[in-house]
């Protein structure tokens, strides 16, 4: 079932290191591994800047939930767009939002790392509301929850998407340093 899910990469759990984010509660993300969220329909939001391995955790959420037999997909956010947006302009919307509202775990990764149309945040919106309080979505953003309105366009529709995707969720908010960087930490310290 893991390679239908459409990881970008298998990092786990164990591949994560808690040491570099020590701000991040590691009892709290390893519970994730029991899976209730799926029962409960919570929502898993992971906010942070890049590089600080919100992919990694969600992808290590998915694999379990995969491992577990739940139908899990992962995608980025803008790929998804542009899969709505085709159906929508071939009359194919509805179809396509079963698709993504059938899994047990969808995983959209990198909301509001590039813009988004007004015309965007409404699928979102239609695809949040289809799911809502019935599958859990895990989401991973750089941006705060406060900015989706910018995010989004419009801060009515933003406000939407937020009440139905917290209503039942947990955030993690992940402050720290780029992973990536760590090797490179040097290069931007002044002598």
């Amino acid at each position: 079932m893991i390679k239908t899910v459409h990881f970008p990469f298998i990092k786990t759990f164990d591949d994560y290191d808690f040491t570099f984010q020590p701000k991040l509660n590691k009892e709290e993300i390893l519970d994730l591994k029991n899976l209730r969220f799926i029962e409960n329909n919570e929502n898993l939001i992971f906010i942070g800047t890049p590089g600080v391995e919100k992919t990694h955790l969600a992808v290590a959420i998915g694999i379990e939930s995969s491992k577990n037999r739940f139908q899990t997909y992962f995608i980025n956010a803008n790929d998804l767009l542009a899969q709505l947006k085709k159906a929508k302009n071939e009359n194919t919307l509805m179809r396509r939002l079963k698709h993504f509202y059938s899994y047990s775990v969808l995983i959209i990764d990198e909301l509001g790392f590039l813009p988004i149309t007004v015309e965007d945040a409404n699928l979102i919106f239609q695809l949040i509301a289809m799911r809502y309080e019935k599958h859990p979505t895990i989401i991973t953003t750089n941006k705060p929850l406060s900015k989706w309105g910018e995010v989004f366009g419009d801060v009515v529709l933003a406000n939407a998407v937020l009440d139905r995707v917290l209503h039942h969720s947990k955030i993690f908010t992940i402050v720290g340093p780029s992973y990536r960087m760590k090797e490179k930490v040097d290069l931007f310290i002044d002598e």
